[in-house]
């Protein structure tokens, strides 16, 4: 924090980061190959060659269609989560502490499963 009690970009904050983090996190998203992998396991059965539409159409549409309930669950869970955590600030220590939990115990589980096969 700067001096003026704000985050750093508080005061001269502009569009452009929230847009470098939407691009960001399409990019991820959009390089994750879990998802490509299910988008090629699952999709394939729901289009029709037969159908009146074009394959790429039904494709396309398909993918649109599910990256936009991603986009408005991500969205939901972004919104209350943030919600929360700065109303109660307990909250927000209880989560960190419980999520550093999970992952030393995913990390133990992952060594122990390794060392042991």
């Amino acid at each position: 924090m700067c001096s003026c009690g704000r985050r750093p970009w508080g005061r001269h904050r502009s569009a452009w980061p929230h847009r470098r983090i939407l691009l960001e996190g399409a990019g991820i998203s959009g390089l994750n190959p879990k998802a490509l992998l299910l988008y090629f396991a699952l999709f394939p059965q729901f289009i029709d060659p037969a159908a009146g539409w074009p394959t790429a159409a039904q494709t396309g549409l398909l993918g649109l269609l599910h990256m936009t309930a991603c986009a408005v669950v991500h969205l939901a869970v972004g919104v209350l989560a943030r919600t929360v955590l700065r109303t109660r600030p307990a909250a927000a220590r209880t989560a960190t502490r419980v999520s550093g939990a999970m992952m030393i115990a995913i990390g133990g589980f992952l060594l122990v499963q390794r060392l042991a096969g």
